[in-house]
């Protein structure tokens, strides 16, 4: 047996993950098995599993031409520093328990480093339409070599600065930029914080206006493009100055609701029961927010007037020419 990739150290924080790669080549195909050491001295090497460390440690292994094998570690502590070890034999004995092996396991090895995480203070401040996030990183802390800031994968700002303050400004409004916005600080290992600019459901309708025939189904949506999600939708329906709520046990009604989408399916439309404006309300821990579908239900026979007008002009032009024709003089016989 003989590597084709091996695990390779790395840092990270407390609460972080981490995950080693591990590759070998043989015939047979060999068998992979992780070890791990801890910085104790007294520590001696132990086998690791799937679902050890309190189901904290995963191991995913495949073996078709050759043998891969993955082993990813959840929610880091200080405990989990040390030295990781991918073994691959493909010697029949390798597991006996009293024959030695004639080919022993090959091994290689990695080294995690498992730092305490730096507590980051992060603060959203409003002055004069304009919004300042910032984050600012205690001591001790890891050497900074620069800052980025992002919103929805998209880099905003970033710098080649050492500093443990950074900050971003935002011109306008809190509903018109709510989001989650991460500063990170560029190093070894990185690090993460999250500046929330969090506001009550900023609900809008897909479209103000739908329209439907009888008899089909009408499809009316609406969304939430703010910050955080509507945790509770509700549909209700204007009539009379009155607002009906809407449920999905009525039967007519099917109403399907995501965090920040939710869409009313009304079956079998009726001209005098369905339509109508119908309210969307979104409901999160910041506040509630609603908007308006206005529902317009068409005849079946609609779409045959523009037909029917038609040939009701083809019909009336041609009994126009047919007459004309009959009290028309007839013309004089040239000689």
């Amino acid at each position: 047996a003989g590597f084709i990739k091996s695990p390779l150290s790395q840092k990270r924080l407390t609460q972080d993950s981490v995950e080693l790669y591990c590759e070998a080549i043989g015939n047979p195909i060999p068998e992979i098995q992780w070890w791990f050491e801890g910085n104790d001295p007294n520590e001696t090497y132990a086998q690791l599993w799937d679902g050890a460390r309190q189901d904290r440690v995963k191991i995913n292994a495949t073996y078709n031409l050759h043998s891969t094998s993955t082993i990813s570690i959840a929610n880091l502590t200080g405990d989990d520093s040390g030295m990781y070890e991918c073994r691959a034999s493909n010697d029949p004995d390798r597991n006996h328990l009293s024959k030695s092996p004639k080919v022993k396991w090959i091994r290689s090895q990695a080294n995690v480093f498992v730092i305490e995480r730096p507590e980051i203070h992060v603060q959203l401040t409003e002055s004069s339409d304009k919004l300042i996030l910032s984050c600012n990183m205690s001591s001790p802390h890891p050497t900074i070599t620069g800052h980025k800031w992002i919103h929805r994968d998209k880099v905003l700002e970033e710098d080649e600065n050492s500093s443990a303050f950074t900050s971003y400004i935002i011109e306008g409004t809190r509903e018109e930029h709510s989001g989650v916005y991460e500063c990170i600080y560029e190093g070894n290992p990185q690090i993460r914080a999250q500046v929330n600019i969090s506001v009550a459901p900023q609900v809008t309708a897909y479209k103000k206006s739908e329209h439907g025939n009888e008899g089909d189904t009408g499809v009316l949506v609406c969304k939430n493009p703010s910050f955080p999600a509507v945790t509770t939708w509700t549909w209700y329906k204007s009539g009379h100055g009155v607002s009906a709520l809407l449920e999905n046990a009525s039967g007519r009604y099917i109403i399907k609701s995501s965090g920040n989408k939710t869409e009313l399916r009304i079956l079998k439309l009726d001209i005098e029961q369905d339509q109508g404006d119908y309210f969307c309300n979104g409901t999160n821990s910041y506040g509630t927010g609603d908007a308006t579908v206005n529902l317009r239900v068409r005849s079946r026979l609609a779409a045959l007037w523009p037909f029917l007008g038609i040939v009701a002009e083809v019909l009336v032009l041609v009994t126009i020419i047919f007459i004309y024709e009959k009290r028309r003089k007839p013309d004089e016989v040239p000689d």
